[in-house]
């Protein structure tokens, strides 16, 4: 995913969870918010809890991988991704699915 792409700054992900539009499953919270960029912006929060650095690292790319092939990213849409702690219990098709499952909930939910 290009780095235009990602949300950096603490700021932004506090602005976008603060406005509390979400939808859940067991692995993953996605946060969205309208905003007025042409392209999409997307930060990925992995905790503590789910293991070392290393194993946070890993996680990201899996997820960035799969948000690169799931998320429109020319809408105009901010996303947090918040990594749950199912998601290591699961092979990367199932949470790929599993995201698949809820980017088509936040497209029901947009209207």
């Amino acid at each position: 995913m290009n780095k235009r792409y990602r949300l950096k700054k603490s700021q932004d992900f506090a602005a976008i969870i603060k406005k509390r539009h979400s939808v859940v499953n067991k692995d993953f919270v996605l946060y969205y918010d309208k905003q007025e960029l042409t392209n999409a912006r997307v930060g990925i929060s992995v905790s503590k809890k789910l293991g070392k650095a290393v194993v946070r690292n890993k996680i990201k790319r899996q997820v960035r991988m799969i948000v690169s092939q799931t998320i429109d990213l020319e809408e105009s849409y901010d996303f947090v991704v918040i990594v749950r702690q199912h998601f290591t219990r699961q092979t990367y098709l199932e949470n790929e699915q599993s995201f698949a499952k809820l980017y088509k909930q936040f497209l029901k939910k947009r209207g």
